[in-house]
């Protein structure tokens, strides 16, 4: 971090002193991801404003602009897109690949799509259009068509020539998958061809234990798929088996970044922002959050209604008035800790709908344990502490027992409602992570109150 400020500090100072032969070399060593960063630190630390940031970009070397370009977040490349001429444009659109194209225009607005499809050519121009016609969060709008494919009858010496003729254009070199008719056959990678003579014959060395995805399949199993087989792209097929493109693994790591921080952002009841959160103005957060308050809210006066149905009894005695908030706590803290256990196993598909009986069957054997645990130290907390050092003569053992069984079964109960719910949501297919802390605590709020309420009434007979 230090290094980096003193690095900002130096570009800053370049900058100002119009340093730019010694700037240029200076960015020249760095980074793409690092230059991005410094660029949008400056930018939003109002050191530079973005007269200032589309200099210092126009210093960057033609094969590194690109790469920064793809780095910076929308705000940004809005501002530079709107600051290039025709030709500047187009000369950063041709060093992107078609995926990245198709990244940046999904975050533009309409005028800027208009004039980023105008400087390219037509053939880009109908690749990123049957891309984009593709479902938001399908593997279809994810991949990219810069692969390099193969055929069974080329030799290692035909494979290597068409490499080196088409690479310098593709995504990746190091798989190359073989297709017969525009379907594919199998793959091979550069070790293989490496690894045998140049006479030989791509059918005979490739392996046809291909493991492909379709267009449609949701864009996060498509990342898992990735991560589970340890590859760097796995290739994309349409219903009829014809290869189509290819998902990488940079975007693998985009996608589950993302998805994470949606899920995250939905289990603490917020809707999720398509902006960071430094720039995320004060109205955009409040209209992300206050629709959940609202709903949680109004949702809470359940909780309400059932102490005002039991005044009489908190009345009689007042004493288990001051153990809701545990009771509640304990309850909401149970059922998210198996909501989320349960949410995670579904993102990464190592739960099924199917599996609801195995899992509710674990979840209350573990409830059982967790909540005889808490009963006992809960017991022995209210009777030494609450009852003999506070010299409380209205917590009685039977007030004790009313307390603790009711926090035995709040626990079962929360445990039980929060590993279900997210199955049932996945499974008519709502969002698992909606399911999450805020919305299962209040479920369980109201009722951890009624299995309270109706034990102490009849138990003290209240």
């Amino acid at each position: 971090m230090h290094e980096l400020t003193e690095l900002m500090e130096s570009i800053l100072e370049k900058l100002r002193s119009k340093q730019y032969a010694k700037l240029r070399l200076q960015l020249d060593e760095l980074e793409p991801a690092d230059i991005a960063e410094i660029m949008e630190t400056l930018l939003d630390d109002g050191e530079i404003g973005e007269s200032e940031l589309t200099v210092l970009y126009r210093l960057l070397p033609k094969d590194l602009a690109a790469d920064v370009f793809i780095e910076l977040n929308p705000d940004m490349q809005e501002n530079l897109i709107t600051a290039f001429s025709d030709k500047e444009l187009q000369a950063v659109l041709d060093d992107m690949y078609l995926d990245d194209t198709v990244d940046v225009i999904e975050e533009m607005p309409a005028n800027v799509v208009k004039r980023i499809l105008k400087n390219v050519d037509a053939q880009t121009r109908s690749n990123i259009n049957q891309i984009l016609n593709y479902p938001e969060d399908s593997a279809g709008s994810i991949m990219t068509i810069e692969y390099v494919d193969l055929s069974p009858e080329m030799t290692v010496q035909d494979a290597f020539d068409h490499i080196r003729k088409t690479g310098i254009d593709k995504e990746t070199v190091y798989t190359c998958y073989v297709t017969e008719k525009k379907k594919l056959v199998g793959f091979v990678s550069v070790r293989d061809l490496l690894m045998n003579p140049y006479e030989a014959k791509i059918a005979d060395i490739m392996d046809d234990n291909v493991i492909s995805v379709q267009t449609t399949d949701d864009k996060e199993e498509v990342a898992n798929v990735l991560s589970k087989y340890d590859m760097i792209a796995v290739p994309v097929v349409d219903k009829e088996g014809r290869l189509v493109g290819i998902v990488t693994v940079d975007d693998a790591i985009d996608v589950l970044t993302e998805e994470a921080t949606e899920d995250i952002e939905k289990m603490a009841a917020i809707t999720p922002s398509e902006h960071p959160y430094l720039r995320s103005t004060a109205w955009e957060i409040w209209k992300q959050r206050i629709p959940w308050l609202l709903l949680l809210m109004v949702s809470a006066t359940f909780t309400g209604m059932i102490i005002t149905n039991f005044e009489s009894a908190l009345a009689a005695q007042v004493a288990l008035t001051a153990f809701i908030p545990m009771l509640m706590d304990t309850g909401g803290n149970s059922g998210s800790q198996a909501s989320v256990t349960i949410i995670r196993g579904l993102s990464l598909g190592d739960i099924e709908f199917s599996d609801i009986l195995k899992v509710i069957w674990k979840e209350f054997r573990v409830s059982i344990l967790c909540g005889i645990s808490l009963s006992v130290v809960a017991f022995g907390k209210i009777m030494l502490v609450d009852h003999l050092l506070m010299h409380n003569d209205e917590i009685t053992p039977l007030v004790a027992l009313v307390i603790c069984s009711a926090l035995a079964l709040t626990v079962v109960i929360a445990k039980l409602v929060g590993c279900t719910l997210p199955l049932f949501a996945k499974k008519i297919g709502f969002d698992p992570a909606v399911m999450a802390s805020p919305f299962i605590t209040t479920i369980v709020d109201a009722l951890s109150l009624m299995i309270y309420m109706n034990l102490a009434t009849l138990i003290l007979g209240l």
